[in-house]
This record gives structure tokens, sequence and C-alpha cells, in this order.
């Protein structure tokens, strides 16, 4: 690709050299076309120079340079999935924390409603363009997610407008593709006055299409009719392409769980009874009493964290979660994962110590499972979710070691904005804290699982966030954490 750069920049300060001499055969006074020898050269110029720049060799050797380099890395490019799903990514940060969509195209990460101050400042704004608003619609259209496609197609019409008549290389929608899919998104959520008004606009710049010109005619009638839901009147209304049938909401979390201010419980030094805490005892900050939850403070280093994310992320693949029996892909959780054993490094080995020795649990196996390395991107969220198996049949059983007793959750990276680990019952939140780790008990003494602890990751809103989870099982810890005499505890 450098090569083809290198080349390509030559050629092209080539053709401005070729246009710099013609245009100056028009701007010299002087220089007068009578002149048949300057007439003639203008002529060869256009004739022949122009093509021999254009289609020279190196020409054609640099395209077919550029195209065989990108088929080297064309592997390694977003695909259309990728570019899907940070298109929902945008719509849930939309959701989760009532952004306005004519803010967010703006660059502006703004809560809906005046007067209230913006969530997340980028240091450099960067506006959406009307296809970028358009293909964010349009992902949404295509599932029948009526209530976001007429948002974000709203603005890339209102975009569209502005520019409307002039060229974009970049665009492959335009106004009318805009007019022609909100329409349709209003006459499904009942707007039939609406999407009339908006494709009588369409006609204005596309009057001979013949589709368009029908769905006017058929808005007026189930209009003279008094019909408020577009398909209930028994019409049908032809749409820019086909649209599933309209999928349940997402189920997501409130906006109001935004990370709030953690309750001062108190902090301490502990030794926990372990050797290994006596010169540097764990800085514990109590986070919430029931269900029990504690925050260790630089539970690990900068080094170590950047260790354990270069061995997950040649490792990295899609995240999955339990379903049945079995485990497979999920919208509600969007990120990716890897799994790194004990033995993996000094690292992981010293990190394992180092929880064994803050919850004073056994980590040998089969008590717990490899250490979880996740990696949230853009609008990379996991939904409301306990950690401990709530069914046998779940595949935590599997491993003949019970259920999930207890939870460590160690922050290896700082995220700009977003990504709290949200407590849904017990309403509470924890910000990400870099290189701190989050514990708390999934099971009651008495080995019921506990619903207070029903746990969301919030999406993140600017940044990476990366997180290493290790789950520990309740066989061999009978004597660690022992039953209480009150058997509801």
């Amino acid at each position: 690709l450098r090569a083809y750069l290198r080349e390509e920049s030559a050629r092209l300060r080539s053709l401005a050299r070729f246009y710099e001499k013609v245009q100056a055969l028009h701007q010299d006074p002087e220089a007068s076309v009578d002149n048949p020898l300057l007439a003639f050269s203008l002529i060869k110029r256009l004739h022949s120079d122009w093509p021999n720049i254009v289609y020279s060799d190196e020409a054609t050797e640099n395209i077919q340079e550029l195209h065989a380099g990108f088929k080297e890395v064309e592997q390694e490019l977003p695909g259309a999935e990728d570019l899907d799903g940070a298109a929902r990514a945008l719509m849930r940060l939309q959701d989760v924390y009532a952004l306005s969509v004519k803010g967010m195209a703006n660059g502006v990460f703004q809560r809906a409603g005046a007067g209230r101050p913006p969530l997340y400042s980028p240091s450099r704004r960067v506006s959406l363009s009307a296809d970028d608003c358009f293909h964010v619609g349009k992902v949404a259209y295509d599932t029948g997610d009526y209530y976001h496609s007429i948002a974000w197609l709203e603005e890339a019409v209102g975009l569209f407008r502005l520019s409307y008549g002039s060229w974009n290389p970049e665009d492959r929608s335009s106004l009318e593709d805009a007019l022609d899919h909100l329409a349709f998104s209003y006459f499904m959520a009942g707007n039939i006055s609406h999407a009339l008004s908006l494709s009588k606009e369409f006609l204005r710049y596309d009057p001979s299409n013949q589709r368009v010109a029908r769905n006017v005619a058929k808005y007026k009638k189930l209009l003279e009719m008094g019909t408020v839901v577009g398909l209930a009147g028994g019409a049908t209304i032809t749409h820019p392409a086909a649209v599933p049938s309209s999928h349940p909401p997402w189920s997501l979390f409130s906006p109001q769980l935004a990370p709030e201010h953690l309750p001062h419980l108190g902090c301490s030094y502990e030794t926990n009874g372990s050797p290994y805490l006596l010169l540097q005892p764990a800085k514990k900050e109590m986070v919430q009493i029931h269900p029990y939850v504690a925050l260790y403070h630089d539970f690990i280093s900068d080094a170590e964290a950047e260790t354990i994310k270069g061995l997950a992320g040649p490792w990295l693949q899609r995240s999955v979660v339990a379903s049945g029996e079995k485990q497979q892909k999920a919208e509600y959780r969007i990120s990716k994962s890897a799994w790194l054993k004990d033995t993996a490094d000094p690292v992981v080995q010293a990190l394992e110590q180092r929880i064994a020795a803050v919850t004073g649990l056994d980590l040998r196996p089969p008590y717990a499972e490899y250490l979880q390395v996740v990696n949230y991107g853009l609008g990379g969220h996991y939904e409301p979710h306990f950690d401990h198996a709530t069914s046998r049949k779940s595949p935590l059983y599997r491993m003949k070691s019970g259920n999930r007793i207890a939870t460590v959750m160690i922050y290896l990276s700082a995220v700009e904005a977003g990504g709290s680990t949200a407590f849904i019952y017990a309403n509470f939140s924890v910000p990400v804290v870099k290189n701190a780790a989050l514990f708390w008990w999934n099971l009651r003494r008495n080995g019921d699982g506990d619903g207070d602890t029903l746990h969301a990751g919030c999406p993140v809103l600017a940044g990476d966030k990366w997180v290493a989870n290790k789950w520990i099982h309740e066989h061999g810890q009978e004597f660690r954490r022992p039953c209480s005499a009150d058997p509801q505890d």
C-alpha cells in the first residue's frame, strides 16, 4: 500500500503539472489560441498527453498493486456484520443513556432535554453525515424496529435536505431513499398522515416512481376511512425493502442506572489472615453490605494488566452465554473474550495466588474456572444477568464442582465514559476503576442464589473496557465459607 501511494503521488504530481500548463494557456492574455502553435499544443495535450498520464503503464501497475494489497488485508477489514453491529451499538447508547439523536449526529453526547450537561465531551468532535444516519436508521428498519428507524431517518432526511443537489462520493443513499424508508416507518408506527406528507415530498424529487404514487393513493384512502393503524386497514403498502416482522423491544436496563457515587461504607487494609498479604495488605473498600460487594484498589499493576491483555488478545472471540444446556452468541452480550490457564504466564499464576489470598477461597482445579479476559468495544455491554446458574441444566454443573459461589472481576483498563457495573435490584452501580478488583458473593451461605446480585455491564460510551473474571465454585469452600446456624442466611 505504501508503494502504491508513493507511485500514485508521483503520478498525481504529473497531473498537476499538466493542469498548470493547460491552465496557463487560458490565463495568459498574450497566449491566444489564435496562434496555431499554441492551438496545436493545447489540442495535443488534451488528445495525447492526458490519456498517456491517466492510462499509462505506471497507472495500470499502480491500480493492480492497490488491488493486490487490498486483497491481502481484506479479511482483516470490518465486514457488514461489524458495520451493522456498530449501528446497533449507537442505538444502544441512545437508549441506555437517553441520548439525543440530533446531538449524537452533531458529535455531542447530550441527554435528551434542555439544560443538561453532556455525559461525555470528546476532545475532537466528530459529526455523522446524512448517509451515516441513514445507515443506522436502515439497520433498525430492517429488523422492524421503527422506534429507532424514525429517529435516525428523521436526522438523515434533515441532513440530506441541507445538501440536496450536491454530490458526495461517500454517500450510498440519497434524500429519496431516506424519505422512502421514513415514510414507511411512520406508516408502521400508525402515523399515516405524516407518511403521506413524506411520500408526497418524495414524488417532488422523483415524480415517475409508480410504487410511491400508489402508496400515496392508499394513504389517502386510509385517512378517509379513518384508519389509525396502518396494516390493520387491510391495504397493502409497498415499501423500499422487505422488512421482517417486528421484534420485541430491547430489554435493556433503565437509563436511571447511570454511574452513581459509591456509598462511603468504609475502607481498610486487609490481610485476611494470609501471609501473602502481610507486607502488602489489600486496599479494601466496602461498596455494599447486602449484597456483599467489595472493591479492592490497586489489585493489579499496569504492567500485569498489559501482560494479561497481550496474552488474551490473539485468542479473543465473540462472547457466548448459557442457553439451556448449550452456549451461544446473543445480542444481550456484546463483547469478545478469551480464557487463560494459570500456567499461561507467571503473571496469571501470581494473580491467581493474589485472588486466593484476598478471598480466602480455594482456587485449585476444579474449584475455580480459568481466568476469563473480556474486551468491550464500541457500545459493548452485558444485559442484566446472574453469574450463578439458576437451573441444574446449566453447563456450569458439568464441572462437577457446584455452582459459582463468588465472582472476582478485575478492571484491566479505564474508560472515558460508561461501562459501569450496575446491580439492578440492589439499586447501585460501580464505575470502572482501573487496576481494581470487584468481589461479591453469588450464593448465600445456605447455597441458594442471591437474587440481589442481578447485575449488568453498562454499555461503553467512550473508550475500551477490559476486564478479567474469576469465577469460584462452591465445592472445596465448605470449611472456608461454612454454613450459618440460620438456615435462611
